[in-house]
């Protein structure tokens, strides 16, 4: 599977710093120091609908890593899955009278042009839960052989008891991990589990749904889980700098995730750092395709809306936070560019290397990009009032916001 083109990233003077960010397992943040080439696993779209801002959000934190990282000189090693063979998609396929895989190609195909769109850098490794079947199969053997994994009514499940450290990265206690299973995706309540907080590994094939040969396990297709686990160790080995993605993803998948990782290779952790970005929110609920209460990146395009101003709207929350999706939210960003655009349009302006750093140095405090934007906004305003004072400064901001914030000016 191929991902999007990728965005030019302007070379700044001097060096970047590293990052700090907040880690979910250790509850606080951790310094990062990657080395030579920074590795890192965004989880990605399960594709049966367009991409909307809570989407939109998650992958805009994850960019930032990644324009951190290149600043200080580092390569990137960014691999991101795509679950394109799910019960959520086969639903809507069903529902809507469409043939899954096709339903599964054209809204990857969409999620492409809103990432191109959005300036977002592409993941070196772009790939599909289907094309990663031949890789899976042999984990979810080698669980089962370790007596990691058990077979129930032909289906497989991970024994979570298998991995001493099941419980690290989200650390929840029993009763909150068994609601949530319940919530997204988990069967607790199945009876002959050994524990309810076991995972499916492999579903037996089902009539009417899509099978793959799973060798010595039957015909089937796996589980949500190990689908990223085959990818992430394929593509980046363990001990892999940063696991991310939403915050409704520390538990039950990058929980999961990471013990079956754990499990297989009897090393831990599976990833230094799991990062997670916070809930996009409209008319008073989380954002999500099964409330349908949505605002589709697409569609705001459509609308004419500068993808750069969407960028901005992204930037002004803090990754972390949960925060509503608001026309003003809109409408003050698409003011904000316009106000940067004018701002970098003269030949000379107020000294732009304090800027540079000023921003570096919020990015690199846990992606603060409020504090970056009102840096912008100050070095804008002194631009407006005095003048030019040095030739040059509004094509430095200018690369600099193209940069480290992913936005044309």
């Amino acid at each position: 599977m191929h991902a999007w083109p990728a965005s030019d990233v302007p070379a700044l003077p001097g060096k970047g710093r590293d990052l700090k960010i907040h880690d979910t397992a250790t509850g606080g943040p951790v310094s990062l120091d990657p080395g030579p080439v920074a590795r890192i696993y965004v989880c990605g779209i399960t594709p049966y609908d367009a991409t909307h801002m809570g989407h939109a959000a998650t992958y805009n934190a994850f960019d930032l890593v990644q324009r951190v990282w290149l600043d200080t000189k580092r390569q990137v090693h960014y691999v991101q899955n795509v679950t394109d063979v799910d019960d959520p998609l086969l639903e809507r396929a069903i529902r809507d009278g469409h043939d899954w895989t096709e339903l599964a190609e054209r809204e990857t195909a969409l999620f492409r042009e809103d990432m191109t769109a959005l300036r977002m850098l592409p993941p070196q490794h772009y790939i599909g839960a289907v094309e990663a079947i031949p890789g899976i199969v042999p984990l979810v053997e080698r669980l089962r052989d370790k007596g990691a994994a058990y077979e129930l009514e032909g289906d497989v499940y991970f024994s979570v008891e298998a991995d001493p450290h099941f419980g690290e990265v989200s650390g929840l206690d029993a009763d909150a991990m068994r609601l949530l299973s319940a919530e997204r995706g988990g069967d607790p309540d199945r009876p002959g589990k050994k524990n309810p907080l076991d995972p499916m590994l492999w579903m037996a094939a089902r009539e009417g749904e899509p099978s793959w040969d799973g060798a010595s396990l039957g015909r089937g297709r796996p589980g949500w889980h190990i689908e990223c686990v085959a990818i992430a160790l394929d593509h980046l080995g363990m001990g892999f700098d940063v696991q991310g993605g939403g915050s409704d993803l520390a538990f039950p998948h990058h929980e999961m995730g990471a013990s079956h990782a754990q499990a297989l290779t009897g090393e831990h952790p599976f990833a230094k750092a799991y990062v997670h970005a916070g809930m996009v929110g409209l008319d008073g609920e989380k954002m999500s395709k099964s409330r349908g209460n949505l605002v589709f990146v697409s569609k705001v395009r459509r609308d004419g809306v500068d993808p750069a101003a969407i960028r901005l709207a992204l930037h002004s929350h803090h990754y972390r936070s949960d925060w509503e999706w608001t026309d003003q939210v809109l409408a003050d960003a698409v003011e904000r560019l316009a106000r940067w655009r004018a701002a970098v349009s003269r030949p000379d302006g107020p000294s732009a290397d304090a800027l540079v750093e000023e921003i570096r140095e919020a990015l690199a405090d846990d992606l603060d990009t409020p504090s970056a934007l009102r840096a912008v906004d100050r070095w804008a305003a002194l631009q407006q009032s005095d003048g030019g004072t040095q030739e040059g400064a509004p094509g430095v901001v200018s690369r600099a916001v193209d940069a480290l914030l992913g936005v044309a000016l």
